[in-house]
């Protein structure tokens, strides 16, 4: 992974981030937010991966029922926010539109990705802290504004 800070006004950072091939895309952006200090950004992101795995939230199961994707993908789009969750540590919300070789896609809840050849994400902080914490109720975090 490589980054570049290329832009800072009023207390908003803007980085992008490029991943390389092989990389974990899901969790090298998590890193990558809680070295940066990240508690309140927003992310888009366009590239491919190998193989991949969204989700779609089933809230009587209270979990993600996996998609699975197990071909070359394009990223057609990643976009979603980071927040401070429940244990103090930067939290991720993805979601992931991709497209298979026939035209078609699959999309959902980004889970996880292995980038092939490339990721290129934009990273936009905001002045401002955002906080996810956990909903018993829904089984999920959401952002508290």
């Amino acid at each position: 992974m490589n980054f570049k800070k290329i832009n800072e006004v009023n207390g908003q950072k803007t980085f992008v981030v490029v991943l390389d091939a092989k990389e974990e895309a899901f969790s090298t952006l998590t890193a990558f937010a809680g070295e940066q200090g990240l508690t309140a950004a927003s992310i888009t992101a366009i590239g491919a991966f190998e193989s991949a795995t969204v989700g779609w939230f089933d809230f009587a199961d209270r979990s993600y029922r996996k998609i699975p994707v197990t071909e070359q993908c394009e990223v057609l789009s990643l976009l979603g926010d980071v927040a401070m969750g429940d244990d103090g540590n930067a939290s991720l919300h993805l979601h992931a539109v991709l497209g298979l070789k026939d035209g078609s896609t699959r999309g959902g809840h980004f889970l996880d990705g292995i980038v092939h050849p490339t990721l290129e994400a934009t990273i936009v902080e905001a002045p401002v802290h955002l906080r996810r914490r956990h909903q018993k109720h829904l089984g999920i975090a959401l952002i508290e504004i």
